[in-house]
């Protein structure tokens, strides 16, 4: 049947995965390193990746192609452990049938607004007390002993929407991903009472990072910005990323910049 159906240009596709995780049939799956189709049974043409590429590289063509198949969508989710997606409007061609329940479209929607796991939430902790003789220029949280403070939710940059709600009125923190596993006081000491958002300069797309950051900045309603990174030279590009996305969206936002050794010590800041 004559149908549309999602193309991936592999010449543009760098990996990333944000489609697999975006498409609630399981029909995208990474294979050497590129996004591809599993089969066209599995993709319903509604295109919910579309808005998940970074690298553009999705379209949605009208080609022939087998029909959607829910029945074997339901068995490839099933056989790969995650949940089954909401039910689907008919496609191209189809009579609307009695049984199509009303808001089915909207229920259809939420279903692929994206992974639900990276749906922005906030993770409600006790209240931390603030140490206000702590040494530097900030002061630091005292959180519970070996507690997490971690409060906000998706921490990868790549993930976080400009628009959530718990950056508003935020102390931004932006940390390098190999610091959490560096700096054994992270959590009490950096973490505590602030947002977080994690990139790799050395692996990510700086540009992309100086992007999303510049959007964040941009909202004018954060109340500080921390950028926390290990001592290797390479390292020193997230700090650039923030600096420049600052400056990029005329935020008054000083960047105080805290610096790790790779033996766990703290350098600076």
């Amino acid at each position: 049947m004559l149908r549309k159906i999602v193309v991936i240009d592999e010449a543009k596709c760098d990996g990333c995965g944000e489609c697999v995780t975006s498409c609630a049939e399981g029909a995208i799956a990474l294979v050497a390193g590129k996004a591809r189709l599993v089969g066209d049974v599995y993709c319903d043409g509604l295109g919910a990746c579309l808005g998940e590429c970074p690298q553009g590289a999705i379209t949605v063509v009208e080609r022939e192609a087998a029909p959607f198949d829910e029945a074997a969508v339901a068995a490839l989710l099933s056989a790969s452990g995650r949940p089954a997606p909401g039910p689907h409007p008919p496609h191209q061609g189809a009579r609307p049938g009695a049984d199509q329940r009303p808001g089915q479209e909207a229920s259809h929607a939420a279903a692929h607004a994206g992974c639900p796991g990276s749906a922005s939430r906030e993770i409600r902790r006790p209240s931390l007390a603030v140490v206000r003789d702590a040494p530097g220029p900030a002061p630091a949280r005292a959180a519970p002993q070996g507690g997490s403070t971690l409060s906000t939710w998706p921490i990868q940059l790549r993930l976080v929407p400009p628009t959530a709600p718990w950056l508003a009125g935020a102390e931004l923190l932006v940390a390098a991903d190999c610091v959490p596993f560096a700096y054994a006081d992270f959590h009490a000491g950096l973490l505590a009472g602030r947002a977080l958002v994690i990139a790799c300069p050395k692996l990510d797309d700086q540009r992309a990072n100086v992007e999303k950051l510049t959007a964040i900045c941009a909202r004018g309603d954060l109340k500080s910005i921390t950028v926390v990174r290990m001592e290797v030279p390479c390292c020193g590009g997230i700090a650039m990323a923030v600096r420049q996305a600052v400056q990029q969206s005329g935020a008054p936002l000083e960047v105080r910049d805290v610096v790790i050794g790779i033996d766990g010590g703290l350098r600076q800041g």
